[in-house]
């Protein structure tokens, strides 16, 4: 199966994207080419961006009390499994602290440094990294890939807090959703919500159809239609019937 989630809220939108951003950083940073630190960097940077904007860390701190209070009314509820009750807990008790004890602004600390912030400022231009433009960072590039994995994780892990709390938020939501079996007849499907809630939609189906959704929602209806490639040039909708699991996620 592959699956495609699609967020209905800007707040969903955020804790996805910084979720991938965390993941490619993660990926890139344990391998130990030069390159892969490169796009390791690139991450970093988005992360940083992404993380500034709104207020973030209270929107983290507020879900994970709501959470908190939601699971602890589970407790000695005799359908919960209670060991996963009590690590989920545990998850979400370190992960408060971590966040309560992160100071200032999201990312402050990269800020605060020139060198990186000359990195940065470069990024934005089509080949502005490249040794000419920044003999300092062609330099760090060629250093020991132990200190640059070194030097990356020290300037993550005041972000990880982030990392951590969105990653439990987004577990619970997927959680949440509920499976309904459908068919989208002709590649085409639509469902009136009638005051059904959701903060994120998912859609899976059998990796073999060469049939990739396009979602869109308003509070009132979902449509989904199926598209088909045809090489790499154009799409079109998909002329047969489309079997697929769809999911309402709501916290």
């Amino acid at each position: 199966m592959i699956s495609y989630e699609y967020p209905l809220n800007e707040r969903i939108r955020t804790l996805l994207r910084l979720e991938d951003l965390y993941d490619k950083f993660r990926h890139f940073s344990a391998l130990t080419g030069s390159l892969e630190h490169h796009v390791a960097m690139l991450s970093l940077f988005e992360i940083l961006e992404a993380a500034s904007r709104g207020d973030l860390k209270s929107d983290l701190l507020q879900e994970l009390e709501r959470q908190k209070a939601v699971l602890e009314a589970l407790r000695n509820n005799p359908d919960v499994a209670e060991d996963a009750l009590h690590d989920l807990l545990s998850d979400v008790d370190r992960t408060l602290g971590g966040l309560r004890g992160m100071p200032g602004k999201v990312g402050q600390h990269l800020r605060e440094n020139d060198w990186l912030m000359s990195i940065k400022q470069r990024t934005g231009i089509p080949g502005g990294v490249c040794e000419f433009d920044l003999p300092t960072y062609h330099f760090w590039l060629h250093q020991d890939q132990a200190l640059r994995r070194q030097e990356l994780s020290e300037w993550i892990a005041p972000m990880l807090p982030i990392y951590e709390g969105l990653s439990i938020v987004l577990r619970v939501l997927r959680e949440s959703g509920r499976v309904s079996h459908l068919l989208a007849r002709s590649g085409v499907y639509q469902q009136m919500l009638a005051g059904r809630l959701a903060q994120m939609l998912r859609i899976s189906l059998d990796h073999t159809l060469p049939c990739i959704p396009e979602i869109s929602a308003n509070k009132y209806m979902i449509n989904v239609r199926f598209t088909t490639l045809e090489g790499t040039q154009r799409h079109r909708v998909c002329d047969r019937d489309v079997p697929f699991d769809l999911f309402f996620c709501n916290l």
